[in-house]
């Protein structure tokens, strides 16, 4: 079992003012795999004052600097890529199988975007008589999330520090070991004292000694709408900025032209993605009520190939959810869906047939209109709505009646009309027929989806500020 017993501050190990431990619990086989520190307020206090010591030279380096710095960080994870994913799917349960290319490859990715996303940046512009400045925001509070546990350290920590800004980074308990790896990774591509700094712990604890210091500047979190929320409220006291990444209930509209097959079966594939924990999965399928059932056969034949069982058999291709208080939530509104007279087309409550252990839900799909809870609100499981719409005008309504407002999909023979209706949606992305993510753009959404956006060029400017000078 792994232990880590110290936090990251000013560039060292060093011992938690903590007496209680968190454990880290694999979700595949419910047992314990490591501990590390319960921090403390005084932790985030010491974190903090590293920071904001490191903060004057660190925000005065250069750009070309900082680009060293994070093409070494990609360099040093891609070397230690193994590792990365069999933490990854201890941790989480994400199947081996998908975790190298999604979680590793992909946060290597992301780390050699932002070092060639600051040579596009214009910290400086002329205005007239004013010289327009881009400068670093300051202390940032990074708290990340579980569900892709080191790619949000990438996203918030890894951008922030890009910008100029010195970090204090919350993991999430329930997936902390790769942000102890990025730690290590930070100090060892020569990133100074100080700018990165790692305290573990629970939110009511760590989190919102984060979000309340006086010296930290800007929070940015990935979390529920309750946690950011919370995070608001507490950091009102000292106006903090926020960056906010909140979840969402994504629609994924497929108009009667389009490649109607592949429309649906890239639209399950895209909602299951790690067992449905993707706060931009494309969970409500909006489909024309006269090819109603044929989008229901073709959802539950994609459906029902998934393969459950030990993330580290490269045959899995569903893993468990996250934790037990996860499963119980995720099969709570499968019973719920019931009890609201939607139609269960696969899946259900029950645990997958042999898996006695583990935090396994089975793939489920239902039927029903946009007004259930399950049409409404996140779950944060493999749980996906095929919902009929009418016609265009419709679908569009159905797909903005959500308090959220992420991502979206549009399949379309016509990628115009797609873009025509992409224009129409209240959401921060719209994938058109099933394009894949590009990290360059935008990540981050309207309504109760979050404030702020990350990813490439625009996520490093939103840890920045800007300066007039004049004359």
């Amino acid at each position: 079992m792994i232990q880590h017993k110290a936090i990251f501050i000013n560039g060292a190990w060093v011992p938690s003012t903590a007496t209680d431990v968190l454990t880290v619990v694999n979700p595949a086989t419910e047992e314990v795999v490591a501990e590390v520190p319960r921090g403390t307020a005084e932790d985030v206090d010491r974190a903090v004052q590293a920071a904001a010591g490191a903060f004057p030279d660190w925000s005065c380096s250069t750009v070309e600097r900082r680009i060293e710095i994070f093409i070494r960080l990609a360099r040093l994870t891609e070397a230690r890529a193994d590792e990365i994913t069999r933490t990854i799917v201890t941790e989480l349960g994400y199947p081996i199988s998908t975790a190298i290319r999604t979680q590793t490859v992909g946060a290597v990715e992301e780390l050699d975007i932002i070092a060639e996303s600051l040579r596009e940046i214009a910290w400086t512009e002329q205005l007239g008589n004013t010289t327009l400045r881009r400068e670093p925001s300051g202390v940032v509070g990074a708290i990340t999330a579980w569900n892709a546990p080191l790619r949000s350290v990438i996203s918030k920590a890894g951008a922030a520090i890009a910008a100029g800004c010195t970090v204090v980074l919350k993991p999430s308990e329930v997936a902390p070991l790769t942000a102890f790896m990025f730690a290590d990774l930070c100090a060892e591509a020569g990133l100074p004292a100080g700018v990165f700094n790692l305290v573990c712990g629970t939110g009511p604890e760590v989190g919102e000694a984060i979000a309340s210091h006086p010296l930290v500047d800007m929070v940015s979190l990935t979390g529920s709408v309750r946690a950011g929320r919370r995070v608001m409220e507490v950091g009102a006291g000292s106006i903090k900025r926020m960056h906010l990444e909140l979840g969402g209930k994504s629609p994924n509209i497929i108009l009667p032209d389009a490649d109607f097959r592949r429309a649906v079966v890239d639209g399950i594939e895209d909602a299951m993605r790690n067992t449905g924990q993707v706060c931009g999965g494309l969970t409500r399928m909006l489909v024309p009520r006269q090819r109603l059932q044929e989008a229901e056969d073709l959802a539950v034949q994609r459906a029902q190939t998934y393969i459950l069982g030990d993330p580290f058999d490269p045959a899995t291709t569903l893993g468990p959810v996250s934790t037990a208080a996860a499963r119980d939530r995720v099969r709570g509104y499968i019973r719920t869906g019931l009890d609201e007279g939607l139609r269960l087309l696969t899946g259900g409550p029950e645990a997958p047939d042999g898996l006695e252990r583990g935090y396994y839900v089975k793939p489920t799909l239902f039927c029903g209109d946009n007004t259930s809870r399950l049409a409404q609100e996140e779950i944060f499981g493999p749980v996906v709505m095929i919902i009929p719409f009418d016609d265009e005008e419709d679908a569009v309504r159905i797909a903005n009646d959500s308090v959220y407002g992420l991502a979206a999909g549009v399949w379309s023979a016509d990628p115009e009309r797609a873009r025509a209706i992409a224009a129409k949606l209240r959401v921060g992305r719209v994938r058109i027929n099933g394009a894949p993510l590009d990290k360059r753009g935008t990540h981050g959404g309207f309504k109760l989806s979050g404030v702020g956006r990350e990813w490439g060029r625009i996520g490093i400017e939103e840890f920045t500020e800007y300066k007039s000078v004049i004359g």
